[in-house]
Formats: C-alpha cells, structure tokens, sequence
C-alpha cells in the first residue's frame, strides 16, 4: 500500500511572532505544496535522512519514503512544518483528527530539526478551506473560517536572502517590553484587518513589519528591500513574512499589473492523504 499526504505552503498575513504567546494570526494556505508518498514495506526504512529520522521518531513502520515539493524551502513558507505534517499524517493516516495532527507535527519539529516554533504554520495548513483564509486564536486554539475577499491581491517578492531553522531566537535576545508591545498590538492589528480596506489593510501589513524590525527578526537588506515595495506604484502595503531574518516578502497589491513577473497567491485546501492500492 502507498499512503500519500498532500501538505500546502503558509501564507501569514498578519500575526506574526504571536503563537507561542497565546496570540492570534489570519492567514490561509499557498497553492505550493508538499507531497510526500509513503510505500509501506516488510522491512527498513528508506529515504532521505531528515525524512527518515522524523518517520522514526513518528513510529513509523517499515517504507518507502519519497518527497517532492514546490514549497521554496529556507523562505518562511514553513517547508519544515509541511514535511513534519506529511510524515504525520503517512504514519497515522485518519487516526488523529487535525489538531492533533498539529500537535504531533510541532514535537517531530521540536525533537528532531530543534525548532522552537509555535503552531501558527501546521494549523494554518491543516484548518486552511479553499478561496478562504483562518483566524487563528491561538489562546483557546479556536479556528474561524473567514471568506477571502477577491479583492486582496497578495504576491510574494523573494528577498534573495536564505534564511535557516537555527537562526537567532529573538525570545532570547528581545526585550520583555517589546515582545508584549509587539504581541499586543499585532493582536490588534489582525482584528482590525477583518473589518479593513485594502488601502487599510496595506497600511496595517506595513505596521506589522516595522513592529518585525523593532523585535529584531529582520535585517538592514530585507528592509531596505521591503521599503523599496511600499514605495512603488500600486502597492498598497509589505511586510517580511515569516520567522524571520530573510526569505520572503508579502506584497498586498492594487492590481495582478502590479509586479508582473510574479503570480497571485491563491487560498488552497488544507492538508490531506489518500490511500493508492
């Protein structure tokens, strides 16, 4: 039997850096994904070695492992986390429900490629319905479905600079005044985008980056290049997204005329497995 599990990329729109404090995020999932195919065998293990150590540490039986992805890895899209839910769901198939799934997911991270991330990536990926995105309350850990409006138009601009999974913890080096400053008022910016104009909304994407640059998980050349985005005719607001210390930025634009070398992102479905005989 192969057991296939289908992981999309993260797109963050607003909440970064909160999960681990009990936070909120709005975000849905990106049109990449991560396949990850799972030939179950009598003996062994084999596969790539990070894979092979995850399955393992996952309790997986005997297979065959094989990945392919068009997720950009080291760009703050959460590649890691889709490769941890892959492996999940291959090892248990429907025996655990999403949350756990998630759950399971962020201690094969934890355990195995020492990340100390939060949940925002994994439930993003899983709790994620098509041309949709989710608000993420990760204090009671409830989701909200909210319709995508098709009149948000995000692209992402790669800033060319890689980023790693040991890059600087900035929980360790911020201080405690700034980290609940930045908690509580990217809290309030997420609610506010619910209710925005898309000229409200860039402006609030625009905020958030500057609240990543007071924490210390941006450098000089990711803002200079994300200056140089706001600035340009038709978009309407940029940030770094993800972790931090490179990878990609998320670019809110007026029109698909704006940056045309790059395409639209679009709301996808959540992680998923099926079953070939």
């Amino acid at each position: 039997m192969i057991r296939r599990a289908s992981i999309p990329g993260r797109i963050n729109i607003l909440g970064e850096h909160t999960d681990y404090a009990g936070g909120c995020s709005l975000a849905f999932a990106s049109q990449h994904r991560l396949i990850l195919e799972a030939e179950f065998i009598e003996s062994g293990v084999f596969g790539e070695e990070t894979v092979v150590a995850l399955w393992s540490e996952a309790g997986g039986p005997p297979a065959r492992l094989n990945v392919s992805s068009n997720i950009p890895i080291g760009k703050g899209m959460s590649s890691s986390a889709a490769l941890c839910l892959g492996v999940v769901l291959c090892v248990h198939g429907d025996s655990l429900d999403r949350q756990d799934a998630c759950k399971e997911a962020q201690r094969l991270e934890h355990v195995v490629l020492g990340t100390p991330c939060g949940l925002l990536d994994q439930m993003a990926m899983m709790h994620s319905i098509e041309e949709c995105c989710t608000l993420i309350d990760f204090s009671s850990l409830e989701t909200s479905t909210i319709p995508y409006p098709n009149t948000w138009k995000f692209k992402l601009v790669d800033s060319g600079i890689q980023r790693t999974l040991n890059s600087e913890d900035y929980r360790q080096t911020t201080s405690e005044v700034k980290k609940k400053l930045h908690v509580r008022e990217e809290n309030a910016r997420v609610r506010q985008a619910l209710n925005s104009t898309n000229e409200q909304l860039g402006e609030l994407m625009n905020q958030t980056h500057e609240s990543l640059r007071m924490i210390g998980v941006s450098t000089p050349e990711v803002d200079s290049i994300v200056k140089s985005l706001q600035s340009k005719e038709g978009v309407l607001g940029a940030r770094m997204m993800g972790g931090g210390f490179g990878g990609m930025i998320l670019v809110l634009v007026e029109n698909d005329s704006v940056l045309p070398q790059h395409p639209l992102l679009v709301p996808s479905k959540a992680g998923f497995i099926e079953e070939l005989f």
